[in-house]
């Protein structure tokens, strides 16, 4: 039988990486799918989002494939569970552009941000204000188009993350503040 005050230990230390490390906190994502032929298509991606633990509504407007995902107070997520749910329902992600609360931020660094085990790049200036809430875009691969991605992929190769496609890695730039 396992030492029940080790156990103890254990949960403690990992709450505190999980809750005490973060930079930053996702509010909501807005996702334009690509690939949707009608109003049953937007219906399986809406249904696949709202599967997720974290979600705590989903928005569409059908207009431009674009699903507004809101996101449960003080629960985080990473933006690949969003793309997953998406390509689980057949589609595509054609832009995300994420809300997010960044907190303790050194207006002078240059540094990536740290949202649990995912890394957030900046591509741009980081945001000059520390605690503001912002709009960022992803520039990923899956998280834009082909082409868009083509593109990216020549002019950003200043920033040796960008072309290892490492999943938990997201390459952004303030859209708004």
């Amino acid at each position: 039988m396992k030492n029940p005050n080790r156990m103890r230990f254990t949960i403690l230390i990992l709450s505190l990486f999980s809750i005490g490390f973060g930079n930053a906190h996702i509010l909501k994502a807005e996702i334009i799918a690509t690939g949707l032929t009608c109003s049953m298509c937007s219906n399986a991606i809406n249904k696949q989002l709202k599967k997720i633990a974290e979600v705590d509504s989903v928005g569409t407007d059908l207009n431009t494939n674009t699903f507004i995902v809101y996101l449960k107070k003080d629960r985080n997520i990473q933006p690949r569970i969003l793309k997953e749910s998406v390509e689980n329902a057949g589609f595509f992600v054609g832009a995300m552009v994420l809300t997010v609360q960044f907190n303790d931020l050194n207006s002078e660094s240059k540094a990536p941000v740290k949202i649990d085990n995912s890394t957030l790049v900046f591509i741009d200036d980081q945001p000059k204000f520390p605690n503001e809430i912002t709009k960022v875009k992803i520039f990923d691969k899956g998280y834009v188009t082909q082409k868009e991605y083509k593109k990216l992929l020549k002019s950003l190769s200043k920033h040796p993350t960008y072309a290892l496609e490492n999943e938990d890695d997201y390459h952004l730039k303030i859209i708004q503040k």
